[in-house]
C-alpha cells in the first residue's frame, strides 16, 4: 500500500496501544516504524527488474520484523523503562505496527515475500488496490486526530474503532473477491472454457469493479471485467499466452526470477525479435498493464539470448482511467478490450 496509508494504520496501532502512556509520541512513533520496511527502495539494483522482485523482499519478512520489534522492545525497556506497560505489551505494539506493513501490502496484487529467506512464490492474496481511500480514510482520520490533539481518550477510541473499520474492509475485499471469481468461472464454464487458475484484482480505488484472469487448459488466457453491481454478464477478452516463447527462453535467469515472482502469471510477446515479458497480475485491462520487459533477443541463429533487462514503454492508462471508473457503476457502453488490446504487440512509437 501507499506510504500514506502504512503511516496512519502504524500511528491508530501504537496510539490505541501506547497512547495512554506516551500521548502525541506514540502516534509519531508508530507512523515512523510502520514507514521502515519500504527503505528497501533505496537500495540499487542492476535493472529495473531485479528491482521489482526484490522489492518487499527481506524488509517485509515476518521473521525480520518481529525480531526486529523484540529487539527494540527490549532496548527500550533497558534504557527507558515505563510503568505503565509490560515489557509483552510493548513488544505486542511494535510487532503489530511493523509487521501490520507487510500483511497489509500481501493484500495487494504486488507480491510480498513474508517467509523469506525461504522462497515461496510472494504472498499477492490481490483483495485491494494500491491505493484505496475507503480503506485509508478512517486511519488516516485516527492518526490525525491524535497528532493533533494528543492521546485523549476519545482519540484512543477513534483509532480502535478507525482500526476495526479497515479491517472490516480488509474482510468485505475478501468476500467480494470470492464472489466474483466463482461469477467469472461459471460464466466461463457456460461458454465452454476450461479454467486451470484465476486470478482476480481489483480495479483502481474500489472493492467493487474486479479485473479477473483466467489461463485456459489449451494455453489461452481470458481476462474480464466484472463488478459486484453488474446486472449482465462480465466482458471478456481471450488472447493467447504464448507460452513456447518462454519455454525456449527458459535458461534465462531474469526470466525465471519474473516466473517465480509472479507465479508465472505472465504473457510472452515477441516484437521485432525481443522477448517481452508482461505481469498481468496488474494493470486496468489488457494493452494497459504496468510491468513489462523485454528479456531476450534473438540472435543470429534464431535462438534466445539474455540481454540486460529493460522496462518496455506501457500504455499508463491515464485517458482509461476515467472509463474504467464509470464502469463501476453501469455496463453500458462496455469497456473497449479489444481496442485496448491491439497495443500488446506493438514496438513503442520511438523505438
Amino acid at each position: 500500500m501507499d506510504s500514506i496509508t502504512q503511516a496512519a494504520l502504524g500511528a491508530s496501532i501504537c496510539g490505541a496501544m501506547l497512547g495512554r502512556a506516551h500521548g502525541r509520541k506514540a502516534y509519531v512513533a508508530g507512523a515512523v516504524l510502520a514507514t521502515l520496511p519500504d527503505l528497501d527502495v533505496i537500495i540499487r539494483h542492476a535493472d529495473p527488474l531485479s528491482a521489482m522482485i526484490n522489492h518487499r523482499g527481506f524488509s517485509h519478512a515476518l521473521l525480520t520484523l518481529t525480531a526486529l520489534a523484540a529487539l527494540l522492545a527490549w532496548l527500550l525497556r533497558r534504557l527507558r523503562p515505563h510503568p505503565g506497560y509490560t515489557g509483552l505489551w510493548l513488544f505486542a505494539a511494535l510487532c503489530l505496527t511493523l509487521v501490520t506493513h507487510p500483511l497489509l501490502d500481501a493484500f495487494t496484487s504486488y507480491g510480498t515475500q513474508l517467509f523469506w529467506p525461504w522462497r515461496p512464490t510472494p504472498t499477492a492474496w490481490s483483495t485491494i488496490f494500491i491505493i484505496d481511500p475507503f480503506y485509508t480514510l478512517p486511519l488516516l482520520v485516527a492518526a490525525a486526530a491524535g497528532l493533533a490533539t494528543g492521546a485523549r481518550p476519545a482519540n484512543r477510541r477513534i483509532a480502535c474503532w478507525a482500526l476495526a473499520i479497515s479491517t472490516a474492509y480488509l474482510a468485505c475485499s475478501v468476500a467480494f473477491k470470492t464472489v466474483i471469481e466463482h461469477r467469472v468461472h461459471a460464466q466461463l464454464e457456460r461458454q465452454g472454457i476450461r479454467v486451470e487458475a484465476l486470478f482476480s484484482t481489483p480495479e483502481p480505488f474500489s472493492i467493487l469493479l474486479w479485473r479477473v484472469v483466467a489461463r485456459t487448459a489449451d494455453g489461452d488466457m481470458v481476462e474480464a471485467i466484472a463488478g459486484l453491481l453488474d446486472r449482465g454478464p462480465a466482458e471478456t477478452l481471450r488472447a493467447p499466452l504464448n507460452r513456447g516463447l518462454a519455454e525456449a527462453a527458459a535458461d534465462i535467469p531474469a526470466l525465471q526470477g519474473l516466473r517465480w515472482f509472479t507465479g508465472d502469471w505472465l504473457r510472452y510477446d515477441e516484437i521485432d525479435g525481443r522477448l517481452v515479458a508482461t505481469d498481468l497480475r496488474m494493470g486496468l485491462a489488457s494493452g494497459l498493464y504496468s510491468f513489462r520487459f523485454r528479456v531476450a533477443e534473438r540472435d543470429a541463429a534464431g535462438r534466445w539470448q539474455a540481454v540486460t533487462p529493460t522496462r518496455w514503454p506501457s500504455e499508463r492508462g491515464r485517458e482509461a482511467l476515467s472509463t474504467v471508473l464509470r464502469r463501476i457503476w453501469t455496463q453500458e457502453p462496455p469497456l473497449p478490450l479489444a481496442d485496448w488490446a491491439r497495443r500488446m504487440d506493438q514496438a513503442p512509437p520511438d523505438d
